[in-house]
């Protein structure tokens, strides 16, 4: 699979964009900071995962004085082209079709637009709150297990539906408040089952193929241990535990317990990363995780995903940027820089960000 071209609409600073990436190897988009380059990279991962890898808000996506922006890209696949559209609403429903027909399962965009994402802001995912380290299991379950993103989805919307009766319900559990929560609960119960065993399935997966990564870009050659679990926000039963957080969950109005209380534990060599690990440890940790997805990918599915790779070398000492050259994978990738290129990259293809902006 390949990506043939992206067309902009008043996404971010673009009034109207277009580029045709080479199909093969690395199409770097040059220019100085500040003049849209993130953004083409933001506007194909949005595709595919109906979000912002940098975290901005759906309005934060729609130039100034529109009223909404539209993203559009043609991916070649091995039997025939596929057509993926989105239209972003500053306020209300955003809406995405492939192929002229409304799709919202993460697993069938994933699917149509599948792309592996390194940016500066990976490091939140290490140094961060759980919420990063959960969406990069979620997506990556999208590309990998069918199942789990069904039952992502379906988590999503009844925590959705639960936390609105909680909040409507002023703290009382009059009416059919009690009866709708125990509904509510038996299919948090049913969904949240089914993910957090994907998600503990794919922590499992991972743990060994990021401890090799991470090894070679640490220049370190196997000597460091990276340890990553899986941690549950309960004990026991979930349906149980939804049971026995209800009256909390009443007079606060939310959703104390759940698949999204959960967290996936990092360490280096006994080492909690997200607390005491440097900020090149991390970064490198972040790679690792994302070059071991994108590994599962394409060792365990026929998707191909297109590497995206923002301003990550200006992030890096020149040792890493040189392992990481080393570690990235043969395919279709797009690469973003406002300095000189590390040595070893094979370019296929310059394109000045200017040039992409219709006249």
């Amino acid at each position: 699979m390949s990506l043939r071209h992206l067309e902009l609409a008043d996404f971010r600073i673009f009034h109207s964009a277009h580029i045709e990436p080479e199909p093969e190897g690395t199409t770097v988009i040059t220019g100085p900071n500040g003049t849209g380059k993130t953004s083409v990279l933001e506007a194909l991962a949005y595709l595919g995962t109906r979000r912002s890898f940098r975290g901005a808000p759906p309005e934060a996506l729609v130039r100034t004085g529109a009223t909404s922006a539209i993203v559009r890209a043609q991916i070649d696949g091995a039997d025939s082209p596929t057509l993926v559209e989105a239209e972003i609403l500053p306020a209300g429903r955003s809406r995405t079709r492939v192929n002229r027909k409304s799709v919202n399962g993460r697993k069938e965009l994933a699917a149509a637009a599948p792309c592996t994402i390194f940016s500066p802001e990976d490091l939140v995912i290490i140094s961060g709150g759980p919420k990063g380290r959960r969406d990069l299991l979620d997506d990556a379950l999208a590309l990998l297990d069918p199942e789990g993103a069904r039952a992502a989805d379906e988590t999503d919307r009844v925590l959705r539906q639960r936390a609105a009766l909680l909040r409507q319900s002023g703290g009382r559990t009059g009416g059919d408040v009690g009866v709708t929560l125990d509904v509510w609960d038996q299919r948090l119960a049913d969904a949240g089952k089914v993910l957090v065993a994907a998600r503990e399935r794919l922590a499992a997966d991972l743990e060994p193929l990021v401890g090799q990564v991470y090894s070679r870009l640490a220049g370190a050659d196997g000597r460091v241990l990276v340890q990553q679990r899986y941690e549950r926000s309960w004990v026991g039963d979930l349906l149980d535990a939804l049971t026995a957080s209800r009256t909390d969950d009443l007079r606060r109005g939310v959703n104390t317990v759940g698949p999204h209380r959960d967290d996936l534990y990092l360490a280096i060599d006994g080492r909690e990363a997200r607390t005491h690990a440097s900020q090149g440890e991390q970064r490198c940790l972040a790679l690792a995780l994302r070059l071991g997805v994108h590994t599962l990918v394409r060792t365990r599915t026929p998707l191909v995903p297109t590497l995206l790779l923002d301003d990550v070398f200006s992030e890096l000492d020149p040792a890493r940027s040189k392992a990481l050259v080393a570690e990235l994978p043969a395919g279709q990738s797009i690469l973003t820089t406002a300095a000189p290129l590390p040595g070893g990259i094979d370019v296929a293809r310059i394109v000045p960000v200017a040039s992409l902006e219709a006249s």
